[in-house]
């Protein structure tokens, strides 16, 4: 059979089985690894030989993870950096020795071999996993971060694995000692000055031409060449692909990048799903039902078991914990690249490879079985007697809603109380909830995330959202849900910090007030006022300094994301502000020089003449009083 007659059939199979599993409830991904399972040499044995479909399909993984890189800038990197490596490499080591020991006293496999086979079944499915977070959107939850940070250590845990394995075979070949390494470092090197200033000054040229197709072509360009290099040096390819895409992450044309590779993305990564349906071994399954089904059960009990104990010590809660267990209980792909160097260098051998593998694929597809046991029934138990069930909002439909009943949302809620405005406050604090209701307040329990209760709270007809809740991402999503859905609502956002100011600024948002902002600039008036100036020359100060801060925001809006540029930017600004200080009391002193025998009466009956900023911006309050109440 001909291989264009072969996808046409996958094609086929695809747009019948996973609709019609999602119709029925059932992952997309099983959706794809039982049409591959229908159609490979075990059943219909349409592709008779899914090898060759195999090296077509990883280009789906490939590009997965250079999609997941351009998602993720370097300083996110960073920010995640205790998830990804603290997390990543507890799991990776405690799960890896508990399964070497398993394999070493069950299989009764040389140490060597058992380091290889435990090491491997530690590492999960990064595919599988995102994609089944994405499908149930939950890649934003906490547990879906703190997955997917661990899955980015397993994905660089795998290239020292396979490197080790001709070590453990005895080889004596350099590829894989220190010059293997340096090659890495030097290829990765390389790959950021070619990012840095090759690509993106050839990404401009492109896009000057006006040939919009041709961007499209350049990325897959770009992950097909890095992709040739890495499997040239022997490199992980996903793990190349996903450095690319971070080394493009701050790139302007990410978007555009990540628009036009996506729909290939995800039908590589089907058939990806399909080649592996298609490889499982059914005859094994039915020879040595035992061990297989109890092999796959065991490697799920075992890597859930140390995956809940490690989040359990970190201090997740027993949901959060539950569910990232769940999302990296199987095995994974890189799993089947380990085995087969393994292999091929006569660690491991061919009679213990293929159970192996089908107990790492059985273990793929109970995955999302697991996923809807644990979120459905097991779940609900831990948070049966935690918290109540949300409020029914009723439907009244005010023209202000209050989201967040803190500091901020407090101080709100009382001046419209005092002006008869009727409000509609929502927070997901129990104990505050119950505090303002013992007083006769109304507050309602709910999560502001969630678009239902948005709409019951009547978004839809309010003139004024109020955002002031705590949480950045969360605040981050019900700005950007709302921008887009209900863009003529007025929306007032109090944002944690200059670096939250950046982002909301970068979503359009106009009326945002930054935490303690005004409160810290009453304060500094207090003190300058102690200190022996007049309370006009600290008002002044006070005011210059305001000035000179928004156009500092200003000017940084673009450079944010830079820590050095930043960093250059707070130091020009002090020194124009204190230049501008010194100036101003060369001038004042020459003033009161000027007028020292002279009657000043203005100054009891003339009001205080406004700076330029005060005269622009007449709404701003005066911050010469404490502002905490």
């Amino acid at each position: 059979m001909s291989l264009l007659l072969e996808i046409t059939i996958f094609l086929g199979a695809v747009l019948l089985l996973v609709p019609l599993g999602k119709k029925l409830g059932i992952a997309t991904v099983l959706g794809y690894l039982f049409a591959g399972m229908l159609l490979g040499p075990n059943v219909l044995n349409v592709a008779s030989n899914p090898d060759d479909m195999m090296h077509l399909a990883e280009f789906g993984v490939i590009l997965l993870m250079f999609l997941i890189g351009l998602e993720l800038r370097p300083q996110r990197l960073w920010e995640m950096r205790e998830s990804i490596f603290v997390l990543g490499s507890l799991q990776v080591i405690t799960t890896g020795v508990v399964l070497m020991g398993t394999v070493f006293l069950l299989l009764q496999q040389s140490l060597s071999a058992s380091f290889v086979i435990g090491f491997a079944l530690a590492l999960s499915s990064t595919a599988f996993v995102l994609q089944l977070l994405n499908e149930k959107q939950q890649l934003n939850t906490t547990h879906g971060q703190q997955s997917f940070s661990i899955l980015l250590f397993q994905d660089i845990a795998a290239v020292p694995l396979i490197a080790v394995i001709p070590v453990l075979a005895g080889g004596s070949s350099t590829h894989h000692g220190i010059a293997y390494f340096a090659a890495i470092i030097a290829t990765f090197t390389g790959l950021f000055l070619f990012s840095r200033y090759v690509m993106r000054p050839f990404f401009r040229f492109v896009a000057k031409s006006g040939a919009t197709e041709l961007m499209t072509a350049v990325g897959l360009f770009i992950i097909l060449g890095v992709v040739l290099l890495m499997d040239t040096l022997g490199i992980s390819t996903t793990l190349g692909a996903f450095l690319t895409g971070v080394l493009l992450a701050d790139s302007e044309f990410r978007h555009e990048l990540e628009a036009s590779i996506a729909p290939f993305k995800g039908l590589l990564l089907g058939l990806f799903f399909m080649t592996v349906g298609m490889s499982m071994q059914l005859s094994l399954l039915v020879n040595m039902p035992v061990i297989i089904i109890g092999g796959a059960l065991l490697l799920i009990l075992i890597k859930a078991s140390m995956m809940t104990a490690i989040a359990r010590y970190k201090k997740y809660s027993w949901s959060n914990s539950l569910m990232i267990a769940t999302c990296l209980a199987q095995g994974g792909e890189f799993a089947f690249v380990a085995l087969n160097v393994a292999k091929s260098e006569k660690v491991i051998t061919a009679a213990i490879l293929e159970p192996i593998t089908l107990i790492v694929t059985l273990s793929m597809v109970l995955t999302p079985i697991l996923f809807w046991l644990v979120s459905t029934w097991i779940i609900p138990l831990f948070n049966k007697n935690i918290e109540p069930e949300y409020d029914e909002i009723p439907d009244q439909h005010p023209a202000l809603i209050i989201a967040g009943f803190g500091r901020f949302g407090q101080i709100i809620a009382r001046l419209a109380h005092v002006q008869r405005f009727p409000f509609t406050a929502i927070d997901n604090n129990l104990q505050r909830i119950d505090f303002v209701r013992r007083y006769g307040g109304t507050l309602y329990y709910g999560d502001v995330t969630h678009p239902d209760l948005l709409r019951a709270a009547g978004i839809e007809t309010a003139q004024v959202f109020v955002l002031a809740i705590d949480d950045v991402e969360a605040s981050m999503n019900v700005a950007r849900h709302i921008r887009l859905n209900y863009p003529k609502i007025s929306l007032l956002v109090r944002a944690r910090d200059r670096y939250h100011m950046h982002l909301l600024r970068d979503l359009g948002i106009q009326h945002i007030w930054r935490e303690t902002y005004l409160s810290s600039l009453g304060m500094a008036y207090q003190a300058l006022c102690e200190l022996g100036i007049t309370p006009d020359k600290a008002q002044q100060s006070i005011e210059l300094f305001r000035d000179y801060d928004e156009q500092l925001l200003a000017r940084q809006q673009r450079i944010y994301t830079d820590e050095q540029k930043v960093f250059e930017s707070y130091r020009n600004f002090l020194a124009e502000l204190e230049h501008l200080f010194e100036s101003d009391a060369q001038a004042s002193d020459q003033e009161h020089a000027s007028t020292e025998d002279e009657e000043v009466s203005s100054t009891t009956d003339e009001p205080l003449e406004l700076s330029d900023t005060q005269q622009q911006h007449p709404e701003r309050m005066n911050i010469t009083r404490d502002q905490e109440n």
